[in-house]
């Protein structure tokens, strides 16, 4: 007897519902970005640092989340998983709007870590489990274009409005509650239950395939760790760099926007890249556009900021490319029942970068600036894509030789 998930067909109205529910995860943190610097002069006894913990609260408590939604998705399903998130998503969102308090709209962003934790395992989970092989990595490639399609929509739309107040762009977290009512009513991954393997069924890898694993599960979280902290000095960072040139936020949502614009771009690259070279090979290619991006917004900076949406335009494409790959890198490395665990573990990973950006950045920008942090991230960038080539190209060679 092993554990099995339910066998079914993939409806076209449930590959929508995961697509639209993609839509909501860049923006759960970010989306409010373009407010920060008007959050601050709402709060002047808050510390820059506290302020920014707006944006990157919500990522840490996706993180926190994120490995118990895998957990509790085993359990019952990722539809209701899916249909809960939303609605938390939803009241916890909005709730920026009336909150009274830099505490109490903390707390609220800490409630929608948790909706939008529940709801990105939830998809990543359900592909992973409804999809296999080439048809896997064009699904995963278009749930982080769909990601990038809500930034592109919604971060403009936040700079439009948050001259307006800055409480105008929590609103736009309602629009989850269009979607929810599909979520309710599409069936998707059922729970898993204890059935009868098929014959031809594979057996459970043995503790020593585990071990071999545990490598390049290491490797996959910490390059999600570092490359989305880097890459999450788009909404913490650009806003102030702007501002400090006394330019208006709507100028900081497109800066933030143009990153999401072109991850659709580096995600629908995704299944040609995923035929030609192995997993190691585009994340360290990822990495390096995304450094080369930053370069950019380094030498550019609040005087030109032309320049600095051109670095963001360029960054934005590598880490198009690299969610997909990581998510399929460890779909196919992790199997069976641990596979919606570790698949939250690595969407932890993703939002314990964000969560932890501002922090590992204060004492560098202290240093040398937000420009020089811009620069210094590149030079991170490029020692871990060397990093991640080696290791991937190591590991797709063993596995070639294990297959003949």
């Amino acid at each position: 007897m092993v554990e099995v998930a339910v066998p079914r067909r993939v409806s076209p109205a449930a590959t929508a519902v995961l697509l639209a529910a993609s839509t909501l995860t860049i923006m759960a943190a970010a989306i409010v970005s373009p407010s920060l610097p008007a959050i601050q002069s709402a709060f002047p006894g808050a510390s820059p640092l506290v302020v920014r913990q707006v944006v990157t609260l919500t990522s840490a408590a996706i993180a926190v989340t994120a490995p118990f939604a895998g957990a509790l998705i085993q359990r019952i399903g990722s539809g209701p998983v899916l249909a809960a998130g939303m609605a938390a998503y939803t009241l916890a969102g909005t709730a920026g709007l009336w909150v009274a308090g830099i505490v109490a709209l903390l707390a609220s962003r800490i409630i929608l870590g948790i909706a939008g934790g529940m709801i990105m395992t939830s998809v990543t989970t359900t592909i992973a489990g409804l999809w296999n092989g080439p048809a896997r990595a064009r699904m995963m490639a278009a749930q982080q274009a769909f990601a990038s399609l809500g930034g592109v929509v919604f971060l403009p739309l936040a700079g439009i409005l948050a001259p307006l107040g800055w409480r105008i762009p929590f609103a736009l977290y309602a629009v989850a509650v269009v979607i929810l009512p599909f979520a309710l009513a599409v069936p998707l991954l059922p729970r898993r239950r204890i059935a009868p393997a098929p014959p031809d069924s594979a057996p459970p890898p043995p503790d020593s395939a585990r071990r071999a694993q545990a490598p390049v599960v290491a490797l996959v979280l910490g390059v999600a760790v570092i490359g989305t902290a880097v890459f999450f000095m788009a909404p913490t960072q650009i806003p102030f760099l702007l501002a400090h040139a006394g330019l208006p936020p709507v100028l900081s949502g497109v800066a933030v926007a143009a990153s999401t614009a072109t991850g659709i771009v580096g995600a629908l690259l995704f299944p040609a890249l995923r035929r030609r070279f192995d997993f190691g090979a585009i994340a360290a290619g990822s990495l390096l556009m995304l450094g080369i991006g930053w370069i950019v917004i380094g030498s550019s900076g609040s005087e030109t900021p032309i320049g600095v949406i051109a670095g963001a335009l360029v960054g934005g494409i590598g880490v198009g490319a690299i969610v997909p790959d990581l998510n399929v890198w460890m779909s196919d490395v992790v199997s069976g029942p641990r596979r919606a665990t570790a698949l939250g573990g690595l969407v932890a990973a993703i939002f314990g970068g964000q969560f932890l950006s501002p922090m590992l950045l204060a004492p560098i920008i202290g240093a040398i600036g937000i420009r020089g942090a811009f620069f210094a991230a590149a030079a991170i960038l490029a020692i871990l894509a060397t990093t991640v080539a080696t290791v991937g190209r190591r590991t797709h060679q063993k596995n070639e030789r294990t297959e003949r």
